[in-house]
């Protein structure tokens, strides 16, 4: 269902607003197409993709991205992957911005 879902922050502090672009219109090729929205003080927990990938391309703010339990920043125009199998994190709990990103689920 297309709309605004508001997800509670690993940090406790704040809320991650997640707008979905596409639904139904990606069938079974894609779990989630949205915009994600950080902000500051909050994050988004380390979490595993079994049966499916994740992408993000970050299109403002920056924070610390956990690949797979590598650490390191991201920011604006840079794009992640994270394979079936793997895990990854958003910590913005630092952040003086909210980071926003582009978000795509695909499934295997």
């Amino acid at each position: 269902m297309k709309g605004t879902m508001k997800l509670p922050s690993a940090t406790g502090v704040g809320e991650i607003v997640c707008e979905k672009i596409l639904d139904e219109e990606l069938g079974d090729k894609c779990g989630l197409y949205a915009k994600v929205t950080i902000p500051a003080g909050a994050a988004l927990g380390y979490h595993e993709h079994h049966g499916n990938g994740e992408s993000y391309f970050i299109l403002s703010g920056e924070a610390v991205y956990d690949d797979n339990g590598v650490k390191r920043v991201i920011r604006a125009g840079d794009c992640t992957w994270t394979p079936d199998g793997n895990g990854h994190g958003v910590d913005n709990s630092a952040g003086k911005e909210a980071i926003v990103f582009m978000a795509l689920i695909v499934n295997n």
